[in-house]
């Protein structure tokens, strides 16, 4: 199918969807395009294995797009640095300290725990996955998505010290994921016989802090660009660049994309652009991402529906999904908890604040692309199936309930 068409349909499909939810569903964005994206995926897997000729083309649709290579290469940066851009860097530098331990520790404890737990559980209902593809589940599973994170917290009472925490962990976790996740994949197509841990530790470094450099750099070049002119149309564009030229740097140099994206709009996001105090270059730039932010998700969204037509048929099916719901919850609450246990202000007294950290915890399109990017092993249905099932429990049920779990946690007086 040709990529103009293939772009068309996508646009189409979204914009359709889009208007149901707004006009008869009234859901919450995120949550009703995610929600009419599957209900339709599911009527088209049905009607596929009665008459394939009727489902013809939203199945050709779905099987034509790569969504690995669309998610990770060319969407993630700009979804990145539109959150990212428009984050409150005062209120980040403030649970600097929590956020920091949650995107570190916390990923590589709820990797760890997650893993040991499946595995666990795998072999009670005689379900063979070795231990390793476990962690490697654990270890795309784990970190937090940022897309759907900022989509479903927008519309959310989190409180503000809360909502930094969570907002600001999604944003820098993805890069130790992705670290582990191809570490462990390594581990996995080498047997554990060629794994060099010396090697591994080097390409941390590299990945992690030249991405982090890369992205302050490029941020700081674009932010001086910017600082010096008043077009629109030409700031838009340097911002545009910025990103762009970022990930292609970043993937030639193999630093971390996520972090140096991340990096690049918090240092541009930080200061103004704005030339005087009767200019407002700074806020329509920040008005241009949102609607990118917006935009992008809404394609995004229906493309994690569309992949539903994809999915293998297995005879468990249900039963993994469950597993891993259950699994991936316990191991978010533990590997917040643990890392948390030394800030007493933000447990405070209780435990709430900690369920709600867990329960706002979302897993997105990044899950589901590193699932689909994995190579073919008699495990990879398996870790694809509960990936999906976890991401759309955590878009749907957890996104729809947020606010019911903030209620029942936090009284109103203390509500942003």
């Amino acid at each position: 199918m040709d990529l103009f068409v293939i772009i068309a349909l996508l646009v189409i499909v979204s914009a359709f969807y889009s208007y149901i939810n707004v006009r008869f569903i009234k859901l919450p964005g995120t949550i009703g395009i995610v929600t009419i994206a599957i209900v339709i995926s599911v009527i088209t897997i049905i009607v596929d294995s009665l008459n394939p000729s009727i489902a013809r083309y939203l199945t050709i649709l779905a099987k034509n797009i790569n969504f690995s290579r669309t998610v990770l290469n060319i969407m993630l940066g700009f979804l990145l640095f539109s959150g990212s851009f428009s984050l409150n860097t005062k209120r980040l530098k403030k649970e600097m300290r929590p956020v920091f331990m949650l995107s570190t520790i916390g990923v590589i404890l709820s990797t760890v725990i997650f893993g040991g737990l499946f595995y666990g559980v795998t072999i009670l209902f005689h379900i063979h996955i070795p231990l390793v593809y476990c962690f490697l589940f654990g270890a795309l599973i784990s970190p937090t998505d940022p897309v759907a994170v900022g989509a479903i917290i927008k519309n959310s009472r989190l409180p503000v010290n809360l909502e930094t925490i969570i907002s600001g962990e999604s944003l820098f976790n993805d890069g130790i994921g992705l670290v582990l996740f191809v570490t462990i994949l390594e581990f996995t197509e080498s047997g554990g016989d060629n794994l060099d841990f010396a090697k591994t530790a080097l390409l941390f470094v590299r990945e992690v802090f030249g991405g982090i450099i890369l992205g302050v750099v490029f941020g700081f070049i674009a932010f001086r660009l910017m600082k010096t002119i008043t077009d629109f149309q030409t700031i838009v564009l340097v911002s545009l660049a910025l990103v762009m030229s970022i990930s292609v740097v970043a993937t030639f140099l193999h630093f971390s994309i996520p972090l140096a994206v991340v990096s690049a709009g918090l240092f541009a996001g930080n200061q103004t652009i704005n030339i005087d105090s009767t200019e407002h270059s700074h806020q329509a730039l920040e008005k241009f991402w949102q609607l990118i932010d917006e935009m992008l998700n809404t394609i995004l969204f229906v493309m994690i529906g569309l992949q539903m037509t994809n999915l293998p048929y297995l005879n468990n099916y249900w039963l993994i999904g469950g597993v891993s719901i259950v699994v991936i919850l316990i191991a978010r609450w533990l590997s917040i908890m643990i890392p948390l246990a030394f800030f007493k202000k933000i447990v405070s007294n209780n435990i709430k604040n900690i369920n709600i950290l867990t329960w706002a915890g979302l897993r997105g399109g990044i899950s589901i692309a590193l699932a689909l990017s994995l190579p073919y092993s008699p495990y990879r249905h398996i870790i694809l199936a509960g990936a999906y099932f976890i991401v759309i429990f955590s878009v749907v049920v957890q996104g729809l309930t947020l606010n019911k779990v903030i209620d029942a946690s936090i009284p109103k007086e203390e509500e942003k």
